[in-house]
């Protein structure tokens, strides 16, 4: 079948609207990686005082930055849209691109999940019900997901200009609980360094998969890089600001949160920091932290929701999904990967938070390695193209940030399966990964017969075919 047999998803890859700048890039990418410190809690609560501290600064360093690096790389080089699925077909061939899109679908299936969960977790702090009655806290999730399912089918800069508003609402009254507390502080926030009778190594392990959790995401917005005005200029400088904003709004509460009330005081799980600002602030900041949550949870949905629908949208431009999953709204939005995300997010919604977080981090570490492969096979297959920006140290730093983020995930996975056994959540993961080459081989006739093979033009950074 010919090219012109598929015209519409020829079409809309051409009429994407370049609409994002800088400001929201960067509140896009707060909500794709944070949301703010909700979330963080079992870090402290599962790994000790200071373990915890620990983790919120030293993950940065060799997770966030790492990924940061290999993704101003290859962002600037391909600034396309479908992101990190068309450099990996582009650096490791048709089969491996695949299994990034593939992989990276599937752990939207569970990623997209957690975020009502925890709108419903912290929205249990003005209504009890939902942690007693299971079909009621499910009907909560449905409205969430589809409520922000509409949100997103406004399109890109609606989706992008509501990150900005939540991104100053989230921030604020962290700010007030920080700097209020700088005047309460009467305890050394490292202590206890881990739970008594929990040795360093397992201690370290236990908060891991959930730190990691809260500073992944790095590379999501690549898949809307042809809705973003100037990506090879703003994208990078999105990153650079993003960096240290999460790390100080994770580190600067939660040190004078465990400087005034200590992890013996507060049970710290999703919803401790409302409590910590009733004992730091008052009963006021709590209800505002309260309320933020939930608009932590909005955000993070949001901005995930709209870099994971790009991604059946960027399989099907390929051939590999049917057509019609090109078609775009009028606002430029891929209404019908947005439905087929809700439906998929409204049946995961049901797992507990635990379990989808090693799933969603396990699957999301391995995709991510396919992208530290590619930045390696690129430099070696076109090093005279140009990259406006370049990890620096030449081979040895490019070498250095691959293995970096590998080191993370395999103590992480080990200590899951110390912990817990190798079937909860990871038995899960490997199943969920089993599942790529299983795909291609059922959807790669499919996409022979559709005759359309998309490629990247080095020089111009653009899609072609």
């Amino acid at each position: 079948m010919s090219l012109a047999a598929e015209p519409e998803a020829r079409v809309e890859v051409r009429v994407v609207d370049r609409k994002l700048g800088l400001a929201a890039i960067i509140g896009l990418i707060f909500f794709s990686v944070s949301g703010g410190p909700y979330g963080l809690e079992d870090t402290i609560g599962e790994a000790g005082a200071g373990m915890g501290i620990l983790l919120i600064l030293v993950t940065p360093l060799v997770w966030s930055l790492p990924t940061s690096l290999m993704v101003a790389e290859l962002s600037t080089m391909m600034p396309v849209q479908g992101g990190y699925y068309q450099w990996v077909k582009k650096g490791l061939g048709p089969f491996w691109g695949f299994q990034e899109g593939w992989w990276s679908w599937v752990v939207s299936w569970v990623d997209l999940a957690i975020y009502p969960v925890l709108f419903v977790d912290f929205a249990s702090y003005f209504f009890p019900i939902l942690q007693e009655n299971g079909w009621v806290r499910w009907l909560v999730c449905l409205f969430f997901i589809w409520s922000l399912a509409l949100l997103n089918m406004r399109g890109s800069d609606v989706v992008g200009g509501s990150s900005k508003l939540f991104l100053v609402i989230v921030l604020a009254p962290f700010v007030v609980l920080f700097v209020v507390g700088l005047f309460k502080m009467d305890r050394n926030p490292f202590q206890p360094f881990v739970f008594e009778g929990t040795g360093f190594g397992t201690a370290f392990g236990s908060g891991l998969f959930v730190i990691m959790w809260n500073y992944m995401g790095w590379d999501g917005l690549s898949t809307v890089a042809g809705e973003i005005r100037n990506p090879r200029r703003d994208y990078p400088r999105a990153l650079a600001i993003t960096i240290p904003l999460i790390t100080a709004i994770y580190l600067l509460p939660t040190l004078v949160s465990l400087a005034v009330v200590g992890p013996d005081e507060v049970e710290w799980t999703a919803g401790a920091y409302n409590l910590v600002a009733d004992a730091v602030v008052g009963r006021w900041l709590g209800v505002v932290l309260s309320i933020t949550a939930l608009v932590s949870a909005i955000g993070l949905f949001s901005a995930w929701m709209l870099s994971y629908s790009r991604i059946p949208f960027a399989l099907a431009t390929d051939g590999w999904l049917p057509g019609s999953l090109t078609r775009l709204s009028p606002r430029g939005a891929p209404t019908r990967t947005i439905v087929i995300a809700g439906l998929i997010c409204s049946l995961a919604a049901a797992g507990p938070f635990q379990a989808l977080v090693a799933i969603d981090v396990t699957v999301y570490a391995c995709a991510l390695m396919l992208e530290f492969v590619t930045l390696l096979a690129l430099r070696r297959s076109h090093p005279e193209i140009n990259r406006p920006f370049r990890v620096p140290g030449g081979w040895a730093g490019a070498v250095l940030i691959t293995l970096l983020p590998l080191a993370v995930t395999a103590v992480a996975v080990y200590y899951q399966v110390l912990d817990v056994g190798p079937m909860q959540g990871l038995g899960w993961a490997g199943a969920a990964l089993a599942t790529g080459p299983v795909a291609y081989l059922v959807l790669r006739p499919s996409k022979l017969r559709r005759g359309i093979d998309q490629r990247v033009d080095l020089e111009t950074g653009e899609l072609i075919g």
